[in-house]
């Protein structure tokens, strides 16, 4: 069993980070990344951009990550 990336790894948790933040968004309308690094600015953005690289990163990758 093959042991996962350091990229596989960012990829994973920033995907949790998206996933938590939009829980937090649905219940509550509170934008946990915005709070963080204010409203909509050009950090926040990079955080956005970042997670759905993840996202698309961990969609076409999965099958590799599944079998390590």
């Amino acid at each position: 069993m093959k042991k996962l990336s350091v990229i596989d790894w960012i990829a994973m948790i920033l995907i949790v980070v998206g996933g938590l933040n939009w829980l937090l968004f649905g219940a509550f309308r509170f934008d946990l990344v915005a709070a963080i690094f204010g409203g909509f600015s050009a950090i926040a953005r990079v955080v956005y951009i970042l997670v759905g690289l993840s996202a698309l990163y961990i969609l076409f990758n999965l099958g590799k990550i599944a079998k390590k």
